[in-house]
């Protein structure tokens, strides 16, 4: 049997220590605060990055560089037959795209799955490809699982404030300005590739009501047939609010009784383009092992 081994990226909300537990592993997605380089969990934790994320000092998400990228795999490939390499969605970041020419020169060891998948669902299609890769399915296998469902999940995330919508040119000034007036809270949906538009709401409460409302119609339509903690994972995500966060799943788990409910913190290149204070609630569904 081959030996694979399972690559992901801190997007996945995976930390360097809980790889190194779970036998997968982490590549750092990189950040330019001031021009100056650091690498998430590593150099730059969630709390370093709130903190000069709120003091407006000028932060920019890259991409691992393609020369880190190719070392961590010449690394793996010397113990490991085969690499399932699973970034952030190529909708949302390029790394992926830069990943897939990349393994184009490693001969059929190394495959790159673009399922769609970001944060707490990039998560779970982690879990899930390491699962299989210990139940003997090889890296082409994983490969065509992970992306014959890649439209199987869900995302719905509400803002606390529209300056970075703003600051990243999805609104524009005025629009921002009769936003925080109105106590608007956007809410987004990402249901494939893209970050999108879905709601908006005269404040969070209302804005966690069209959420809640929101997933059970998904699981009562797109997902009837697989509906329940058995055929489907239910999480949560926030960014930099944890207290407020916990109240959020103690909310969906009265709104979705029966489903264990994981949370994390929301990635930090989706947090740097909405910025502190959001609250999300995701779904994927499972795979059959």
């Amino acid at each position: 049997m081959k030996k694979t081994v399972i690559v992901t990226d801190s997007n996945s909300g995976i930390t360097q220590e809980q790889g190194a537990a779970l036998g997968i592993e982490i590549l750092p997605m990189p950040f330019y605060i001031k021009e100056e380089l650091f690498f998430e969990g590593i150099t730059l934790t969630q709390e370093e990055f709130y903190k000069r994320l709120e003091e407006d000092v000028p932060i920019s998400t890259s991409q691992p560089s393609p020369g880190d990228v190719m070392a961590l795999w010449d690394k793996l490939l010397k113990e490991y037959d085969e690499i399932v390499h699973i970034p952030m969605s190529k909708g949302l970041s390029s790394s992926c795209g830069t990943a897939q020419l990349l393994a184009q020169d490693y001969e059929g060891k190394v495959f790159v799955v673009d399922n769609q998948r970001v944060s707490v669902t990039q998560r779970q299609s982690v879990l899930d490809a390491k699962e299989l890769a210990d139940s003997g399915k090889t890296a082409a296998e994983i490969k065509r699982i992970l992306e014959e469902c890649k439209m199987e999940s869900s995302i719905y995330i509400t803002l606390e404030t529209l300056k970075y919508l703003k600051k990243g040119g999805r609104i524009t000034p005025a629009a921002a300005a009769l936003g925080t007036l109105l106590n608007l809270k956007p809410v987004l949906q990402i249901q494939g590739e893209k970050l999108d538009a879905f709601a908006k709401a005269r404040g969070k409460k209302q804005a966690k009501k069209i959420m809640i409302e929101a997933m059970k119609r998904d699981l009562e339509n797109r997902f009837a047939d697989a509906v329940g903690a058995e055929g489907m994972h239910l999480e949560a995500a926030y960014a930099g609010n944890e207290e407020e966060a916990n109240q959020w799943k103690a909310e969906l788990e009265e709104a979705f009784a029966g489903y264990e409910i994981h949370m994390d913190p929301l990635s930090l290149s989706v947090a740097c383009h909405i910025g502190p204070g959001a609250l999300a609630v995701a779904c994927s569904r499972a795979i059959k092992k």
